[in-house]
């Protein structure tokens, strides 16, 4: 049996049933296996290439009264929609900087959670080495999610004296950390 893919590839998208939702499985049924082996060649992890052709899709069905009103080939329309995206998505990932996968096996010796005990512990000494004031506006702030307006409000103090506190502890809570943890700093 003798199949015409050009004839199946190249259809214009007046054969397509009136519905939105039915057209786009149409296509989809016609057209994603091809769009996929041609996203893979470009994109090898798969979660990427999933992402490009259900993109594409989406494109064709927002785009589906367009398609069918200029009576244009879809197949070479999905397949130019696909190619942008590819591009568009290289782009991004030329413009962000180059990530390091973490290991599995990276943390297996320690996980006892004793850096954590120890860190806490030291950050605790050195939250209680802080006077009051230094304590509350940078507790405030930093772990209870506050803005320095908020705080300052709270306190009852001037939003340039709740800056100027919260400086200042910053620094003594740094200056702290480096004296006693040699290995951290």
């Amino acid at each position: 049996m003798i199949v015409d893919v050009l004839a199946i590839g190249n259809t214009p998208c007046g054969d397509l049933p009136g519905d939105a939702d039915a057209a786009v499985r149409q296509l989809y049924s016609q057209h994603a296996k091809a769009l996929y082996s041609y996203v893979r060649r470009f994109r090898p992890d798969q979660a990427s290439a999933d992402d490009i052709v259900q993109e594409t899709f989406i494109r064709a069905w927002r785009h589906l009264p367009q398609l069918c009103s200029d009576d244009q080939l879809v197949r070479p329309w999905l397949f130019r929609v696909a190619r942008k995206l590819l591009t568009d998505a290289d782009r991004a990932a030329r413009s962000r900087p180059d990530t390091v996968p973490f290991k599995a096996g990276d943390d297996a010796e320690d996980d006892s959670g004793l850096d954590q005990v120890l860190d806490r512990d030291l950050v605790s000494g050195a939250l209680q080495h802080l006077s009051p004031a230094h304590r509350t506006v940078l507790v405030e702030i930093f772990y209870r999610g506050g803005t320095i307006a908020t705080v300052a409000r709270q306190l009852g103090v001037p939003s340039g004296r709740a800056r100027s506190r919260l400086h200042y502890a910053l620094q003594a809570l740094r200056q702290y950390l480096q004296e006693h943890d040699p290995i951290g700093c």
